[in-house]
């Protein structure tokens, strides 16, 4: 474990430790700025440190997972060093904005970003945006489903893989339980597992399969495949995208966003920190270097084939109401899928 006493500093550990190591190590005493980031320092740290430059005051940063850093978040409650928490996904704000922990936004922040994709109580706002998408196999799959509903049918027996673990996957299965009800999605996952489903560590080993023809369809999230082109070429990945129609479940749009916490000892800097990440540089920043969508009007994709955020038919869903994780994950132990 690194030591949290630098800029830009980086904390990994379970939530059971982190308060106790803040309280050790005296961690955000100095800082200009604390935030809480649930995404990966290796994907972040780069444009943090250029928000570092653009506030002109030293940032520390705690890491984890969305999960734990907003249960831990509300459990240091009003005694938090943090002034900002940067998540992986939305549920992990809702269940903060649903307990009261963060501010509200001043409205011209919240007007960057369309209303779909921030908090209904203007306290946490979407930065970058992803979608769920089926990747196949064109050689045994020529014509995908257009429901991930659909994928129980005895046609698609043994030749589906997915990521349980994965968080993506537990917000999408959330989200379907928010459209469907519980007893519709129980009745799914159960199909699902019933039909073969390939279980696989993460995203990158499905695409893996599907590119190897070794399932016909995957589960997973549209950046995979298109960092997988950035870096082969389109014409040496066998595997294809599938974008689900019709208000699908399997097409959810979720975001990574950022929320203010409630009396925040550097709130004015926490302000600027949410309006960086929300102008030009870093909206770009997640597009070249995840392919993730940008969420600011006026930025547009830099990833050649993207197809257009407001082409894409996702369901309506308070993405804050992904927050329920933990009835997610009893629902997907009961199924027998983690």
């Amino acid at each position: 474990m690194r030591h949290p006493l630098r800029r830009i500093t980086s904390v990994l550990a379970s939530a059971a430790l982190v308060l106790p190591l803040a309280a050790a190590c005296g961690f955000g005493s100095d800082a200009g700025l604390v935030i809480y980031s649930g995404r990966n320092e290796g994907l972040v740290k780069p444009i943090l440190e250029k928000l570092e430059k653009h506030l002109g005051t030293d940032v520390e940063v705690r890491y984890g997972t969305s999960a734990e850093l907003s249960a831990q978040l509300l459990e240091e409650g009003s005694k938090t060093k943090a002034d900002l928490f940067l998540s992986q996904d939305a549920g992990a704000l809702g269940a903060l904005a649903g307990k009261g922990r963060l501010d509200k936004l001043p409205q011209p922040t919240l007007d960057k970003v369309d209303a779909k994709f921030r908090g209904g109580g203007g306290d946490w706002v979407g930065v970058s945006g992803r979608v769920r998408v089926l990747a196949y196999h064109p050689a045994s799959v020529p014509k995908p489903p257009n429901s991930v509903r659909d994928l129980v049918r005895p046609e698609w027996k043994g030749k589906i893989g997915y990521a349980p673990t994965n968080a993506s996957f537990q917000a999408f299965v959330t989200g379907m339980r928010v459209l469907d009800g519980d007893a519709a999605t129980r009745a799914w996952l159960k199909g699902l597992k019933a039909n073969g489903v390939k279980a696989y560590d993460n995203n990158i080993a499905v695409l893996d399969a599907v590119d190897k023809g070794e399932v016909g369809l995957g589960l997973i999230n549209h950046y995979y495949w298109y960092e997988r082109v950035a870096e082969k070429g389109e014409a040496k990945v066998t595997a294809k995208l599938h974008y689900l129609p019709g208000a699908d479940p399997g097409a959810l749009i979720n975001v990574a966003g950022v929320g203010v916490l409630k009396g925040a000892k550097h709130h004015a800097a926490a302000l600027k920190a949410v309006d960086y990440l929300l102008a030009e540089e870093a909206q770009t920043y997640f597009s070249d270097e995840t392919k993730e969508y940008p969420l600011a009007s006026g930025v547009t994709s830099t990833v050649p084939g993207l197809p257009p955020l407001d082409s894409l038919k996702s369901p309506e869903i308070d993405l804050g109401r992904l927050e329920s994780l933990e009835q997610t994950l009893a629902m997907l132990r009961e199924a027998g899928m983690v």
